[in-house]
């Protein structure tokens, strides 16, 4: 085993992650967010979030080694891929806490603190940006470098004060912007899947504060005459890699995760009609009717209205007496009281369906029970019916209370 095989930067060199993947999953989060930008683009806080990510897809497409190579050449100017690159990276660190002072405080918020904080950091990061340009402009920088500029041009005059000046901007930008995340996480009511996104959030801006790290200690190894670039070179760009994906996922997750969940939560009621619509199919001899485009909560509301449809012609047959026997019945048999009542509406259900067969008009057709109570838990009833052996248990249990009370009369 070679000695470069031992080193840090031999072993860092075999964890590498393409420049390409956090783009890929930046570019995700904002086509995810991108219809409901569109949609609202009046609100000011989703404008922000849109451009915040737009930004951070350009900063990793621009600083792939490739795309510099080929900006440099399009422009014919050595290393101009510099300051737009570190211009790019300081507009995110910007559009960060901006984002975030708002969505921490709210759009409603017009205090006097909150739009100085805006003012200072537009003001700050627009001057950094116009000082970067400036700075190169001054530096001699004749030789391309692809991969370790940072460290090459350390001692450079004017290009070593454009590094150190986008690093620190870089540095103080995730610093605070990391610090209102976490106490935000920490206040009492968020929402779950916007906590695990702030978290997430926060995560990704650690892993920024260690790649700045690694390229200061790197840039200030050089200063002392010493060669860390391995920090710069194989440690930093798989960190900031990795940090990328974990702020885009943490953009997605609160408004996906949300989107998933409630999406789950219709295909689930839906999925528990199933038993009780196939059940009201056989009374009535037909069902809802499949439309291609309709939407999985028209299809829920589509089938729930069939249900009660037929279930309240049918409700003339039901027999409430069976009700409450059966519902005694489920008690006894040591089902909770939820439990209990669905079982009871399954078995009237059921019954009522075996008497309609048997007389198609009750004798008083004008009159019912109150299926209220029924109507509304159309879903337990249904689960219920899932459980055929507690139904004829149940049943079984009602019929010999009947028969009990009929011996004693």
């Amino acid at each position: 085993m070679t000695l470069l095989a031992l080193s840090p930067a031999g072993v860092l060199s075999e964890f590498y992650i393409s420049f390409w993947i956090p783009t890929a999953v930046l570019t995700a989060a904002l086509v995810i967010k991108l219809p409901t930008i569109i949609r609202l683009w009046r609100d000011p806080l989703l404008r922000a979030v849109g451009g915040l990510l737009l930004l951070a897809c350009a900063v990793f497409v621009f600083c792939t080694p490739s795309t510099i190579a080929a900006v440099n050449r399009v422009t014919g100017v050595t290393n101009i891929s510099v300051p737009w690159c570190y211009s790019l990276l300081t507009a995110f660190c910007g559009s960060c806490l901006l984002l975030i002072i708002t969505w921490r405080n709210g759009l409603s918020d017009r205090s006097g603190a909150t739009r100085r904080a805006m003012r200072w950091v537009v003001s700050v990061y627009s001057g950094v940006i116009a000082l970067l340009w400036a700075l190169f402009l001054l530096a001699d920088a004749p030789v391309e470098r692809l991969r370790d500029l940072d460290t090459y041009y350390a001692t450079t005059p004017f290009m070593r004060e454009e590094i150190l000046l986008y690093l620190v901007a870089h540095a103080v930008a995730c610093l605070i912007t990391s610090r209102l995340i976490w106490n935000w996480v920490r206040t009492e009511g968020l929402d779950a899947w916007l906590r695990w996104g702030l978290k997430l959030l926060g995560a990704g801006y650690v892993l920024n504060l260690i790649f700045d790290a690694s390229k200061l200690t790197a840039v200030g190894a050089r200063w002392c005459g010493r060669n860390l670039d391995w920090l710069s070179t194989d440690l930093a760009p798989p960190v900031a890699a990795l940090s990328a994906i974990l702020i885009a996922v943490g953009f997605i997750l609160p408004h996906a995760g949300q989107y998933l969940h409630d999406r789950w939560r219709v295909r689930l009621a839906y999925c528990e009609l199933g038993p009780l619509y196939q059940l009201m199919r056989s009374v009535n001899g037909e069902g809802v009717p499949f439309v291609l485009r309709a939407t999985p909560e028209l299809r829920l509301t589509r089938r729930e209205t069939f249900i009660r449809d037929v279930l309240l012609p049918l409700a003339r047959h039901i027999d409430t007496g069976l009700a409450g026997r059966a519902y005694e019945a489920a008690l006894g048999l040591g089902h909770p009281p939820e439990r209990a009542r669905a079982l009871a509406g399954a078995v009237s259900v059921l019954d009522a369906i075996e008497a309609r067969r048997r007389t198609p008009e009750p004798a008083e057709a004008g009159t019912g029970p109150d299926t209220t109570n029924l109507l509304q838990e159309i879903g337990a009833v249904s689960r219920a019916l899932r459980s055929p052996d507690d139904i004829e248990a149940v049943r079984a249990q009602a019929a010999a209370a009947a028969e009990s009370v009929a011996v004693h009369e």
